[in-house]
């Protein structure tokens, strides 16, 4: 079993508060974000990119997996997640999760793109994630 952390400190009130976040690797470390980065165009980052970014992530390592494992070579994965926060109610929902990836390896078509549908699917952060999650694949 692994446990990894992050955390966020945040001071305010919504609007006008302002918070870091950090990983335990330090991979981020006092990284700004508010109100105006998650609902606006302020530099810094929002919850839903960082999420993005491990599902992007966590799913990339997963296809790689299956490929290897297939006997696929000469693999090159490029993949985004676009995190979707709507309004509901008095409150916000992630409400989708969408990937975007290019794949390329040595092996048939077909087989990679079932491989990218499985991974879709298994990998832990697709599956963390209580949100319709779709994928749009290009096999080079």
């Amino acid at each position: 079993m692994f446990t990894r952390s992050g955390s966020a400190k945040w001071q305010g009130g919504l609007k006008e508060g302002k918070g870091t976040v950090s990983t335990q690797s330090g991979a981020l470390k006092n990284l700004a974000y508010g109100f105006n980065n998650r609902f606006g165009d302020e530099p810094g980052t929002n919850p839903e990119e960082l999420i993005g970014a491990a599902h992007a992530a966590c799913f990339s390592m997963a296809l790689s997996n299956m490929l290897s494992g297939a006997g696929i070579g000469n693999i090159d994965i490029q993949t985004t997640s676009s995190i979707t926060l709507e309004k509901d109610g008095d409150g916000f929902t992630v409400t989708k999760a969408h990937l975007v990836t290019a794949i390329s390896g040595d092996g048939d078509k077909a087989q990679i793109e079932d491989l990218a549908q499985k991974a879709k699917a298994g990998c832990p952060i697709s599956k963390l994630l209580n949100a319709e999650i779709t994928m749009n694949a290009t096999v080079a």
